[in-house]
């Protein structure tokens, strides 16, 4: 017995897949040209599409370069999420949020770039949305900090900035990571860990 594909059927999947396409392309242009550098018909082009075609799926660029941001923002919540444990001590907690998020943006650094440096060319309302998955991105981690500080485990005078230099430090491995470098995600995770509970004042993990 064949599966069955749900609402919307054959003609949902196909439109899935191709909007995924679309997704991709976006990516891989944004990436060598920028946002403002690529046009419509680039993204098509990298697609195997029309440029009308394009229309059908995503009402402009910007559409597409809100998608993407939206979903890396969702995909770095869950990423934080699975790799935080609220019963563990908030020294063990940053080490490993910190290390996820590292590894995160070594592993993505294509995706993670445009997320993160292309938010200027947002339109409002999908700024305005995005800047709230960012709020939660900040929350999650300010509150393993303010564990740290409430139990004396970090020696932390400005917890507002020194949450945001975590975040900025981690986003910024998207900037600079290459495949082709010395380390891997995963060292540079595991890096990232160590220099984070360095800049709360707690000792190294054993």
């Amino acid at each position: 017995m064949t599966e069955d594909p749900g609402p919307g059927g054959p003609a949902a999947t196909r439109s899935e897949t191709t909007r995924r396409r679309l997704l991709d392309a976006a990516l891989v242009a944004f990436a060598e040209r920028g946002f403002h550098g690529t046009t419509t018909r680039d993204i098509a082009g990298a697609a195997g599409m029309s440029p009308a075609a394009v229309y059908v799926h995503y009402r402009s660029k910007e559409e597409l370069l809100f998608a993407l941001s939206r979903a890396g923002h969702e995909a770095t919540i869950g990423v934080l999420d699975a790799a935080d444990d609220p019963d563990a001590s908030p020294a063990d907690r940053l080490d490993a949020v910190m290390r996820a998020f590292a590894q995160w943006h070594a592993d993505g650094h294509t995706s993670a770039r445009i997320v993160n440096y292309e938010l200027e060319a947002l339109e409002p309302d999908h700024h305005s949305e995005i800047l709230v998955l960012r709020r939660e991105i900040t929350r999650r981690v300010r509150a393993i900090v303010d564990a740290g500080i409430a139990n004396g485990g970090f020696d932390v005078d400005d917890p507002h900035t020194t949450t945001n230099s975590l975040l900025s430090m981690g986003i910024d491995i998207a900037r600079w990571y290459s495949k082709s470098g010395p380390l891997s995600p995963e060292q540079i995770g595991d890096f990232y860990a160590m220099l984070a509970l360095r800049v709360v004042g707690a000792p190294p993990r054993t």
